[in-house]
C-alpha cells in the first residue's frame, strides 16, 4: 500500500501528515478520507484548479495525464512541471511525496 506524505501547509496540515492510499486511488481522495482537506471545488470533476498539488517525489508512477487536465493546469496558481491535480492523479505502488500550494485560484470561495 504506497504512502502520500504531504510537505506541511500552514492552514491545511501545519505539520504535513503521511496517508496510507490504495493503488489506483487519486490523491484528493485519500487526503480527504484522512482528513487532509485540500481543497475541491468542483467536487472533484476535473473542472476547476482547487486541488493543484506539486509532487516532488514519485510524478514517474503516477497516471497518465490527460488533455482535459493539462489543459486546467495551465490555470493554476503556481504550476510547476511536477504540477498536477490531485483529483486526477492516481496512485500506483509508489510511495508519494507532495506539496500543496500556499494558494489556488477558487472563484467561487473568492466572491464570498
Amino acid at each position: 500500500m504506497p504512502q502520500i506524505i504531504f510537505l506541511p501547509h500552514p492552514e491545511i496540515c501545519p505539520e504535513g501528515a503521511v496517508v496510507d492510499a490504495a493503488v489506483g486511488e487519486s490523491i484528493c481522495d485519500a487526503a480527504l478520507r484522512a482528513h487532509v482537506e485540500i481543497e475541491h471545488a468542483c467536487d472533484r470533476a476535473c473542472a476547476c484548479t482547487t486541488c493543484h498539488v506539486i509532487v516532488r517525489e514519485g510524478l514517474a508512477s503516477l497516471s497518465d495525464m490527460d488533455e482535459l487536465e493539462a489543459d486546467l493546469l495551465d490555470q493554476a496558481w503556481g504550476l510547476e512541471p511536477d504540477s498536477r491535480l490531485s483529483c486526477q492523479a492516481r496512485l500506483a505502488e509508489t510511495d508519494l511525496v507532495v506539496e500543496i500550494p500556499r494558494y489556488s485560484i477558487n472563484h467561487a470561495k473568492e466572491r464570498n
